[in-house]
């Protein structure tokens, strides 16, 4: 049997399930339920109906015990605990899951905390993007990933200072067709149920904002017919301005001129980051999975310095700088005490393969015992979500010009007192970073 919470609910006929968890008590409350005929035509989601207003026509609801039966029942009791001791680890306050068969989709916000949201005037209580993965991974593999990123987005809100919560939604589907508006209808119809703002992430093409928006909903930013455009570019430049400081820490100087930095990835976030890199003159090592970015850069800057490696060969390369941009948990206790870089600091979520705060906390200090400077990344990898917010909140007005401006100034301040901070506390700039939101988030 599929080790799946989406398994329980095919088996059982349901389509919504929820796992809250008060991290102050440890008490976990389970709901399972069918709130939706499967014929329902999500293509009319607000027209038709809204998230009020729809409901099954044979409505079925399990409570607590009977939701932990219905897993003993299928053999899956031990996996629903592994994905509790998960949330037990992050802190989360809730996974809220949405299944619907005839389309294929899978659909989890992993809410790690509401608190900051909460009466900040917006119908919107969270941001967390939405990311796709292929329908036969590991469902814990896919709950790691979306815990992890959607933690990283509460402290990132913080960060950033911006009035919202923290999550990340995962969905396990094939490649979503735009022109289906019923799949469209669906993961707007989930998305405002978990009232969460969103963007599109990794696998989930940038265009999906602007059909979502023209058709269902305007709580999804970052499409390309949008205001501000996809958020790759202001992502970069907060990203640049971090790197910049590290630079400066070290070596007294924030001039990159000459320093040889190891770029692993090209896509919306790595090709403008690169190029911010070489307009300072730096020289640099690059690589990614499709070989035309890497030739699209090159020929964009024959003037440049740029060497390209196999994407394997990334971490194994002797550079100043290493800016990761492409998929999070490569940095292990292995690969880390084979590297030969000074500083560590890019755009990438998770960048640490860790699964919890503490993993994360071990792993900075190996990186520190080993003479790497490195930053979290939530910490400065905040443009995406204030580019979120600054769409949701101005929609047409919303201005470019003044999200890079305030990226740049945050990024630039923030990470140069982490690290000034961090030293003087004698703790790992993560450790630092974590320190400084955890008493708004936590209350402690």
């Amino acid at each position: 049997m599929r080790q799946s919470i989406f398994e329980v609910l095919r088996l059982e006929g349901l389509n919504h399930m929820e796992i809250h968890y008060d991290w102050r008590s440890g008490r976990f409350v389970l709901y399972a339920a069918r709130e939706w005929d499967p014929e329902t035509p999500f293509r009319e989601y607000n027209r038709r109906f809204t998230v009020f207003s729809l409901r099954a026509s044979d409505g079925l609801f399990f409570n607590s015990a009977q939701t932990e039966a219905l897993f003993a029942k299928h053999g899956l009791s031990a996996h629903l605990d592994k994905i509790k001791e998960l949330m037990r680890k992050g802190r989360h306050i809730l996974l809220d899951s949405y299944f619907n068969e005839k389309l294929g989709i899978r659909f989890t916000n992993h809410i790690h905390s509401d608190k900051r949201g909460l009466n900040n005037r917006r119908s919107s209580l969270l941001m967390g993007g939405i990311r796709r993965h292929e329908t036969d991974e590991d469902e814990i593999g896919v709950f790691v990933d979306g815990m992890n990123l959607g933690r990283g987005m509460t402290f990132k809100n913080v960060a950033a200072g911006l009035p919202m919560g923290g999550c990340k939604i995962t969905v396990q589907m094939e490649p979503v067709d735009l022109e289906n508006l019923d799949q469209v209808g669906f993961l707007s119809y989930a998305n405002d149920r978990t009232r969460n703002t969103t963007g599109p992430d990794m696998r989930f093409p940038p265009a999906l904002a602007d059909v979502m928006k023209a058709h269902f909903s305007l709580h999804i930013t970052g499409g390309p017919k949008g205001p501000l455009g996809p958020t790759g570019t202001p992502t970069a430049h907060g990203a640049h301005m971090a790197v910049k400081q590290g630079a400066r820490f070290l070596r007294g100087s924030d001039s990159l001129e000459g320093k040889r930095i190891a770029v692993q990835g090209l896509g919306a976030v790595g090709f403008p980051l690169a190029e911010d890199f070489i307009r300072d003159g730096a020289k640099l090592v690059v690589c990614d999975l499709d070989p035309t970015a890497v030739r699209l850069l090159k020929e964009k800057h024959p003037e440049a310095s740029i060497e390209a490696v196999d994407p394997s060969s990334i971490l194994g390369v002797e550079a100043d700088i290493f800016a990761p941009c492409a998929v999070g948990g490569v940095l292990d206790e292995r690969v880390i005490s084979d590297l030969k870089f000074k500083i560590v600091m890019g755009p990438a979520n998770n960048v640490l393969k860790a699964s919890s705060q503490e993993e994360e906390y071990r792993l900075a200090k190996m990186l520190a015992e080993r003479g790497i400077l490195y930053q979290v990344e939530w910490y400065h990898n905040i443009a995406g979500v204030m580019a979120g917010y600054e769409e949701y909140v101005h929609q047409n007005e919303a201005s470019m010009e003044r999200l890079m401006e305030k990226v740049g100034a945050l990024c630039t301040e923030k990470t140069w007192e982490n690290l000034n901070e961090a030293a003087k506390e004698g703790v790992t700039p993560t450790e630092r970073a974590y320190g400084s939101v955890e008493r708004e988030v936590y209350g402690e």
